[in-house]
């Protein structure tokens, strides 16, 4: 007998309208999607959402009718886990250990970023849309399994050099 299937979540940020071909294949398969902000477009989600359910959330750039309709702020429970999702983790305004999150997802920054406080996995895929700088083009995948979340950063295009 076995215990329940590990959750797979796409984490896709800072895609400012470009939705690449990279992306969409890389987020095959998963049971969920987060978007972290700075969207660009709605074509974005609506594209998105034939992968899987969007959870997404408003970025600093997001603007319009479409992206007033979104939240700043979201709270998703996966796999028995809840994961707190925001643009910028600078606006963190709250204890998530404290809260009972399992993880922090944000983007914002467009540097790719993980790593765990306090039994708290903060987790930042950093950019999937137009290159900016020398930095990656990236995404995430989370995974959820036995009430722990499990990130892994996928760049999608070779840095520049």
């Amino acid at each position: 007998m076995t215990g329940p299937r590990a959750r797979a979540v796409g984490v896709i940020s800072d895609t400012h309208g470009l939705l690449r071909p990279e992306a969409v294949v890389a987020l095959r398969g998963v049971d969920a999607i987060v978007h972290a902000g700075d969207i660009g477009t709605s074509d974005v989600l609506d594209r998105l959402g034939a992968i899987a359910p969007v959870t997404a959330v408003r970025g600093n750039n997001d603007r319009g009718a479409w992206a007033g309709k979104l939240p700043a702020t979201e709270v998703l429970e996966i796999g028995g886990v809840l994961l707190y999702v925001l643009h910028d983790v600078k606006e963190l305004g709250l204890d998530p250990r404290a809260a009972g999150f399992g993880a922090v997802i944000s983007g914002h920054s467009h540097q790719p970023r993980q790593e765990e406080r306090d039994g708290v996995l903060f987790f930042n895929p950093g950019s999937a849309g137009p290159r900016r700088f020398k930095l990656p083009v990236a995404l995430g995948r989370l995974s959820v399994e036995d009430g722990r979340v499990r990130g892994r950063i996928l760049e999608l295009l070779c840095r520049v050099e």
